[in-house]
Parts: C-alpha cells; structure tokens; sequence
C-alpha cells in the first residue's frame, strides 16, 4: 500500500491509514496518520523558535518536515525497541535512544543526548531527596532548564551532522 505521495506505508510491519477515515489506531492493525505524526503546532512551534521574529514557515515546510521528525523518531525508536527485544526487556529506556542514535551513525546526537540523560537523571535524584526530606514546599516544584540546553547544543550544527536515512 502506498499513501497519495506514493510513499510505501507498509513500515515495519505497519500499515497506516491515509484516508483520515473511521476506525481507531490499532483497529484492523491500521495507524491512523493523526497518530503517526507529531502535532504540527508542536513542529511548527519548533521551527519558529529558531527562526528570526519576523520570519514565516508555510504550511508545506511544517507539513514536510513533520514527516521527517516523526520518520526519524520512529526510526531510532524501532532501532531501540529491537535491542529491547534481543535482550528480552519490554521497556525501551533512554540508554537504548542514545545505543540506537550511535548505531544509526548520529554519534554527535547520542553524546549530546547521554549528557543530558545523566544530568536529567542527578537531578531527578535530587528532587526526589528534597521530596522525602520535606525540603520541597508544596507548589514550589522546580523546573528543568536542560532541556532548552539539549536544544541549543544540538542545534548548534543544525542537521549538517545528520546523515541521510532514507
């Protein structure tokens, strides 16, 4: 089967609905492309935060590169989930999105990505000690700042790192 662009929809096993349709995701072993997508408000959020104030992005630059994003989460998360299932583990972690990344080729993407993995995980251990200790007042929770520093050091080299997949 192939979608109205003629991409082959028959993924991995999967078999998506173009049609927008009835039936729900997993109904006939049919994903619907509303599940198989990222929002494209979020990608389109994305983009602009990048972009100079006064810069516009057309709804065909959303649209394609939402595609590509969902391709590649997809893409690595399937890389992931293979080793979970050779290990014979159900849940794919953070360490197998960075073991994935590097088998893929996205080396400068898992370093980056296992930097911030650590230091989400040291201050995950911290919040939970302030939590047991009562040194956390109710409401004051504190806020992670690295995920925008993930973001600015990946895209510092944009996607010349990247190489092509497809």
């Amino acid at each position: 089967m192939t979608d109205k662009i003629g991409i082959d929809s028959y993924r991995e096993g999967h078999k998506y609905d173009f049609g927008g349709g009835g039936g729900g995701s997993g109904e006939d072993g049919f994903i619907k492309e509303q599940d198989r997508l990222l929002p494209i408000a979020n990608v389109g959020r994305i983009m602009k935060q990048i972009l100079p104030p006064n810069a516009k992005v057309s709804k065909e630059a959303k649209e394609t590169l939402q595609e590509c994003v969902s391709e590649f989460i997809s893409f690595v998360t399937g890389e992931a989930s293979d080793k979970c299932h050779r290990e014979k583990r159900k849940t794919v972690n953070g360490d197998d999105i960075c073991w994935a990344l590097a088998t893929l080729g996205f080396d400068n993407y898992a370093e980056q990505l296992k930097r911030y993995l650590q230091r989400y995980r040291e201050q995950e251990g911290e919040r939970a000690n302030q939590h047991s200790a009562g040194n956390v007042p109710e409401g004051k929770e504190e806020t992670s700042t690295y995920r925008g520093e993930l973001h600015s050091s990946l895209s510092l080299g944009r996607f010349e790192r990247c190489k092509s997949i497809w």
